[in-house]
């Protein structure tokens, strides 16, 4: 009798524990930062000892009948050895990706949006401790007849400097299928549309601009300081956004 019960608890116990090494893997961690910092530079020099970056799910999925996307997530990451003190991310979406809706965050309006984006969120951020990391869900678009592409700033909480910039980046497949119910988009991959008919030979070609990955840093898609966003400014609850330009030499 003894020895069939300690083998039944054995059995138990053993179960359990195969349980649990397979939920584990699945379950985040305080601080995981998701994805690719791929297409990201240092901007502005942040603080002493704060070394800010961000990252981007390395691939999504896009539904082909309502072009909602998924799996999509953002984050910033503090991987230096001081506190970041408050800083902004910004998330931005260019051409055939629009970003509708991001968890905490508040919408750029129109008139504050940077120049060729058509969408984009303000993220404060309070503080980043050292080795600490901040996600969000984004919510978006993508037209699989046109080319996307999203940034990634982060900025301080004035607005006045840029610690760094992710892309704009582009997401994309190239051979994507209007006859599919879902296409997978993959991070640093320049769409190449497809016609309604499913043929793939077309789209892009002679766009010139829409064909080249863009580049990341002092050219022309690095976001004007201050036009994505400015400050979200936080006072009992209440928020007052402004714009502001760093000084020119």
């Amino acid at each position: 009798m003894n020895t069939g019960r300690q083998a039944k608890i054995a059995a138990t116990l053993l179960t359990a524990t195969i349980s649990t090494v397979m939920i584990l893997p699945f379950t985040a961690t305080a601080g995981e930062t998701p994805g690719s910092d791929e297409g990201g530079k240092v901007m502005d020099e942040a603080p002493a000892g704060v070394k800010l970056s961000t990252g981007l799910s390395e691939k999504i999925s896009v539904d082909n009948s309502t072009k909602e996307t998924s799996d999509l997530v953002a984050s910033v990451s503090n991987q230096g050895t001081k506190d970041s003190g408050k800083v902004n991310l910004l998330v931005v979406g260019f051409d055939g990706m629009a970003i509708k809706e991001v968890p905490g965050c508040t919408a750029i309006g129109t008139a504050d949006l940077p120049e060729g984006s058509n969408s984009g969120f303000t993220c404060p951020v309070d503080n980043l401790a050292a080795g600490k990391s901040k996600s969000y869900k984004v919510a978006a678009t993508f037209d699989l007849t046109k080319t996307g592409k999203i940034c990634l700033p982060v900025e301080s909480a004035d607005g006045k400097q840029r610690f760094w910039q992710q892309g704009p980046v582009p997401f994309g497949a190239t051979s994507p299928s209007p006859n599919a119910p879902v296409t997978p988009l993959l991070l640093g991959t320049e769409n190449k549309p497809a016609s309604p008919a499913g043929d793939q030979s077309g789209g892009g070609e002679g766009d010139g601009e829409e064909e080249t990955l863009p580049s990341t840093g002092a050219g022309r898609d690095v976001l004007p300081l201050g036009a994505a966003g400015a400050a979200l400014i936080a006072a009992g609850g209440a928020g007052l956004w402004w714009s502001s330009r760093k000084p020119t030499a």
